[in-house]
């Protein structure tokens, strides 16, 4: 059974910074693509970043463009976000999900495992 536990959620003042961990049980993170997703109370969830299984190609949002930065340490086999400059409207449920091989996009649909997901609240 796949499993990912996300963590490194917290309480954050608007303009810091937060590093939220994407770690994997029973499986190699290596193989596998991982994007993070966010969902704010009453809207869609939405991708956020993503990056590669193996050459580490990233994508980010619009959003968070020069901001955020995906990162993944396979010795650790977690995947980081590290999250600065952070924005009252950055304030979501984040999410990490993984798919075997390749590239998963900002597509939710593209992802086979979920974590269960961890609170960013930035206050202004």
């Amino acid at each position: 059974q796949v499993q990912l536990v996300e963590s490194g959620g917290g309480l954050v003042q608007a303009g810091g910074s937060l590093r939220l961990s994407c770690a994997a049980s029973k499986f190699t993170l290596d193989y596998y693509a991982i994007g993070w997703f966010r969902q704010a109370p009453g809207k869609e969830r939405e991708g956020v970043s993503c990056i590669s299984s193996s050459d580490g190609r990233t994508s980010y949002a619009d959003s968070v463009k020069g901001r955020f930065t995906i990162s993944r340490d396979n010795a650790k086999n977690t995947v980081y976000l590290q999250m600065n400059s952070l924005k009252p409207e950055d304030t979501a449920v984040y999410y990490c999900a993984a798919v075997r091989w390749g590239w998963g996009g900002l597509t939710e649909s593209n992802y086979r495992y979920w974590g269960q997901g961890t609170q960013v609240t930035v206050s202004s």
